[in-house]
């Protein structure tokens, strides 16, 4: 057990990167303590009134104008589970059980993405730009997940290349939160 502890305390604290880490974080901290006071001044004595209690406001409130997304994530989730239990259901049908597996596959794929970028659009009030990256990511869920639920209960591949731009869409849409 000991050689475990030993070979433990190498990995975290003994090898020479950790050491350095250390050693330049104690550096930092002792060179930022000498810019820091030493001695507080003593706080005033005056009577203040108590700070008031913070104002709670409800989500659409704070959302303001972007409620929008939190409406469409809601409706996009609600669609979402409605298509995973119709996708469970229908697939039980189906006769040729390579056809079956291949269709349950793309199905699933499209209901994982329609699900995550659900939840994704509650985010939305959130980030800088709202209306462009939930614009984007709700273009491409339904391009992308609509596409494919398409191809998984028809069989039909002939609009794989939007289920391509939907996901481009999405790409895009994930990129814009970096600026």
């Amino acid at each position: 057990m000991s050689s475990l502890g030993d070979s433990v305390g190498y990995l975290i604290f003994g090898n020479p990167i950790s050491q350095a880490l250390l050693s330049t974080a104690a550096d930092v901290i002792k060179s930022t303590e000498a810019l820091l006071p030493r001695k507080l001044p003593a706080p005033k004595a005056t009577l203040s009134a108590p700070p008031p209690p913070p104002v709670r406001l409800p989500l659409w409130e704070l959302a303001g104008r972007q409620y929008n997304f939190i409406r469409l994530a809601g409706l996009c989730g609600a669609s979402a589970v409605i298509m995973g239990a119709y996708g469970k259901h229908i697939f039980a049908k189906f006769p040729n059980s390579e056809d079956k597996t291949e269709s349950r596959t793309v199905f699933e794929t499209a209901n994982r993405f329609h699900f995550l970028h659900s939840f994704a659009l509650l985010a939305m009030p959130l980030v800088r730009k709202p209306l462009l990256t939930g614009s984007l990511m709700a273009v491409g869920t339904i391009l992308f997940s609509g596409v494919l639920y398409h191809r998984a209960l028809t069989g039909d591949r002939t609009y794989i290349p939007v289920a391509t731009c939907g996901g481009f869409c999405l790409i895009v849409a994930w990129l814009s939160l970096i600026f």
